[in-house]
């Protein structure tokens, strides 16, 4: 245990956060780096309880109370070596998780949780200073297997880790100009700066795993083609088809799916090539963000970034409560209203609200949406819910912007996944038993998997199928198998 009674002592503090209008003038990260000092108190504030419930809340399994009692001792090296030891990547986790270890974590039934997110950040951020950042180099002789993993998100990027330690030849393969996926594009550098993934991306290289960028495999390369290069396949390509609004008005300029939005600004920033179109501008206008999740909440924040004349984010669904619902206690995730530091920068949000069209002008340009409050209702009878509009509420929010924030659906089934001949399930997703496809040798991770999700949960997708791929290529129990005595079994 850390400290005996710094739980009951010590206040929750999360690190500083550089003030608004300094960070809507760059696209820098917000929170500032927290002192070795500030994350030792906070360390300090861990019970090692007898049933650390923060284990299993944590996808990975991390060691949560081991790491925070190393920092609160002054042995960074070996918090590193233990939080690296389930987490191939605490430095994005450490940034961009929401993490569901602090909604499970025993201190917060009746107190505020750890800050076990900044505290992997801070391991993290130590472990580079100080070099204990190294390449993950082959744990045992080489197999002569070789593996080809499809799509460099962060459950790519995991199991290519992972399979290039068990002695395998690993490539990554990525469509896109640089290795990152969503990391890359998809998450703003306001939260995630770009410096970060490219850091890590160097060690990898430096193990000896191969990155081809450009390479849209199925186009490209055919699934045939692929096979003969490879002993095993592992596909991560992710969720990206984005589901659509299907309503009047939807082929209106100014219209778009928020990914784009996103992609768009993500590669200005960074200098990588423009896409047909360059970026879509906010500046001046009023945008509207249909979807009340965190990507809605990143289009918030690279509008204010924009200087948009406003900003409002609509959901579908009521508002969540302030604090932990009955619903949901503890340990579970908790139905709760969250704040982004998106949010926090301006932005008006509405809640219970039905899109029904967009109206525009004789450009063919958006000028607004046309939306309506409703009541949800609950069919005792079938256990289906439903809502109704209501009467007297519809009116027009003004909208030269409208950004669709409402998730994806599936993955991109055209191409490699319809060459491969994999089977889906009833959600459209790749269809996979322990990671295992109907294809033999054909390996599913991530949200091409088990659909749109938690980075943390692709990073624990790719360990996972790492694993079953590595037992498939030897035919004996990996040598990656530690994450079932890392564990703690919560019954």
């Amino acid at each position: 245990m850390a400290s005996i009674h710094a739980f009951k002592s010590v206040p929750r503090a999360i690190p500083a956060k550089r003030p608004v209008e300094e960070r809507l003038r760059d696209y820098n990260e917000i929170y500032v780096d927290q002192t070795e000092a500030e994350t030792v108190v906070q360390a300090s504030r861990c019970m090692d309880c007898g049933v650390p419930f923060c284990h299993s809340g944590c996808p990975l399994g991390n060691i949560i109370p081991d790491f925070n009692d190393a920092v609160y001792h002054g042995n960074w090296q070996e918090a590193y070596e233990i939080l690296s030891e389930t987490n191939n990547f605490p430095e994005f986790t450490g940034r961009i998780c929401p993490a569901p270890c602090e909604s499970a974590c025993v201190l917060g039934i009746n107190a505020d949780p750890v800050t076990i997110e900044f505290i992997e950040r801070s391991i993290a951020e130590r472990g580079y200073e100080n070099g204990w950042a190294r390449p993950q180099l082959p744990l045992k002789p080489a197999t002569g297997k070789s593996v080809g993993v499809v799509g460099s998100g962060p459950a790519g990027m995991a199991a290519a880790e992972q399979l290039r330690k068990a002695g395998h030849e690993v490539t990554l393969y990525e469509r896109n100009d640089k290795i990152g996926g969503l990391l890359r594009y998809g998450i703003p550098d306001f939260k995630l700066e770009k410096s970060v993934i490219d850091r890590k991306l160097e060690l990898m290289a430096a193990a000896g795993i191969v990155f081809r960028t450009g390479v849209n495999v199925g186009v490209d390369i055919t699934a045939d083609e692929l096979r003969e290069m490879h002993d095993a396949i592992v596909l991560t390509g992710g969720s990206t088809i984005p589901r659509d609004l299907p309503i009047a008005g939807r082929e209106l300029r100014g219209v778009h799916f928020a990914m784009d939005y996103l992609e768009r600004q993500n590669r200005s920033v960074s200098g990588a090539p423009a896409l047909a179109g360059g970026v879509i501008r906010a500046e001046g206008k009023h945008v509207v963000v249909i979807g009340g999740g965190d990507t809605g909440a990143d289009c918030v924040g690279t509008s204010n970034r924009h200087r948009a004349a406003s900003v409002t984010q609509i959901e579908l669904l009521v508002k969540p409560p302030e604090t932990r619902h009955e619903s949901t206690p503890w340990p579970n995730w908790p139905m709760q209203l969250r704040t982004s530091t998106s949010h926090e920068e301006g932005c008006e949000r509405e809640w219970a609200l039905l899109t029904k069209h967009f109206v525009g002008n004789d450009e063919g340009h958006v000028t607004g949406v046309v939306i309506c409050n409703i009541e949800w209702t609950y069919d005792e009878t079938t256990g289906r819910s439903g809502f109704v509009e209501v009467a007297g509420t519809e009116r027009t929010l003004p909208c030269d912007l409208a950004l669709l924030a409402v998730g994806f659906m599936h993955p991109q089934k055209e191409g490699l996944l319809e060459q491969l001949g994999v089977e889906h399930d009833a959600r459209g997703n790749v269809a996979a038993i322990e990671y295992q496809t109907s294809v033999p040798g054909v390996f599913a991770a991530g949200d091409l998997r088990r659909g749109q999700s938690l980075v943390v949960w692709a990073i624990a997708e790719g360990r996972e199928a790492a694993v079953k791929v590595d037992e498939y290529l030897t035919g004996a129990r990996s040598i990656l198998e530690k994450r079932e005595e890392n564990m703690m079994m919560v019954v």
